[in-house]
């Protein structure tokens, strides 16, 4: 899906848990696109709006936090739509509750992923394999996390990832040796965010 339309759809489900309705996880793969954070910064962009538009790469302005981060095919895009007073209340403890998640997810795989303060977002082996971006409204989140499955890293290069110079990023599928699909990944991802947040899904 576009980036575009997956907001929309972020935004009508943000509307619906204010209203009381339940947390709501929501999974996605984006078509090539680069979202600039309210952080961003015009010198992480390595190249003008009109070369990203001929490699087929949107160039979006975003309301998240951070900087500028790539999505793409193949990486897993999880938005979780809840509402903080359930899990709270704590902006710090949410961003790190959201890095667990993917911790735990990654364990699944017999990968060790961590943190690596100041920044947000989960490593393996000095390199990063999932980037976070949040927005809070009224106590709800949008936005969310970005999962490297087997996705093409080499579009990383078209930026500076998330505006960290000198390291690099990774997936699922570089780390294991192995293609791990999105298809694979999100059962395992929505086992961890039910662990992690004391939920029980109800797939749609």
């Amino acid at each position: 899906m576009a980036y575009g339309p997956a907001v929309e759809i972020q935004r009508e489900t943000l509307e619906q848990v204010l209203a009381g309705g339940p947390d709501t996880l929501l999974f996605v793969e984006h078509d090539p696109v680069l979202t600039l954070g309210a952080n961003f910064h015009a010198e992480n962009l390595l190249f003008t709006p009109e070369q990203y538009a001929a490699k087929g790469i949107e160039l979006v302005r975003t309301d998240r936090g951070g900087d500028v981060t790539y999505h793409g095919p193949n990486q897993l895009v999880a938005y979780p739509i809840f509402d903080l007073n359930r899990h709270g209340r704590d902006l710090h403890k949410w961003l790190r509750d959201l890095e667990e998640a993917v911790i735990v997810c990654l364990a699944s795989f017999g990968l060790e992923g961590y943190r690596f303060p100041p920044h947000t977002g989960v490593w393996v082996d000095g390199k990063k394999i999932c980037a976070i971006g949040i927005k809070i409204k009224r106590w709800v989140s949008m936005h969310g996390i970005a999962l490297n499955c087997n996705n093409d890293l080499s579009a990383f290069d078209l930026i500076v990832p998330c505006g960290i110079l000198g390291y690099g990023v990774t997936s699922l599928s570089k780390e294991l040796g192995r293609e791990v699909t999105v298809e694979e990944v999100k059962p395992v991802l929505a086992r961890a965010f039910a662990e992690i947040f004391k939920l029980s899904m109800a797939g749609r």
